[in-house]
């Protein structure tokens, strides 16, 4: 069985490789959790994200966006004492933040699922790559996501972050070709 070689040989990174990574999600709670996490893992590596994630779902309120969105400055100091996530003042400040603009968006759009899969007209951007670095770190899509939302007030959503993000929701299907998961995340 082969898979895109960017997981190596660690049980996290395959577990969420194999499972995870680029599965169409349209679920509102899982979108702002990849939104949290994605705005942490700027500037480190996404493994050192993933053996936080518990650490994130409990100190985030298993990611209710509501509940986040009401973060007190109390609590936002608790939050940067809590070892099991990044205590970046500004990566902390900038999940209220994102989520105070999130629950603008849903009121808006109705959802952020619908919000955010209009910059790829709806449907999964299925590619078609043979090795890692054919792919891009950023896209015309991302671009224009990115914008967007710092438009709106995010923070920590530059356009690599937003295209890490669409790959992780499945926005776009950035498998290798020759991976097993490939086919399987193809949003049908």
């Amino acid at each position: 069985m082969e898979r895109c070689p960017w997981p190596t040989n660690d049980p996290i990174y395959i577990k969420y490789h194999d499972e995870e990574w680029g599965v169409p999600v349209h679920d509102d709670q899982k979108l702002f959790e990849f939104i949290i996490l994605e705005g942490a893992q700027a500037g480190l590596s996404w493994l050192t994200i993933l053996k936080r994630r518990p650490g994130y779902k409990k100190a985030f309120a298993n990611f209710n966006v509501e509940k986040v969105a009401g973060f007190t400055p109390k609590k936002i100091k608790e939050l940067l004492l809590d070892p099991g996530i990044i205590r970046n003042k500004l990566k902390v400040n900038a999940a209220v933040t994102n989520a105070q603009a999130f629950i603008k968006i849903q009121e808006e759009f109705g959802s952020f699922n619908s919000y955010s899969w209009q910059f790829v007209d709806g449907a999964q951007k299925i590619n078609s790559f043979k090795t890692l670095d054919q792919i891009p770190a950023t896209t015309k899509e991302s671009d224009i996501f990115s914008k967007d939302l710092k438009q709106r007030g995010f923070k920590f959503v530059g356009s690599t972050i937003i295209y890490a993000h669409m790959q992780a929701v499945g926005m776009v299907n950035d498998h290798l070709v020759s991976c097993f998961r490939y086919r399987e995340v193809m949003d049908k």
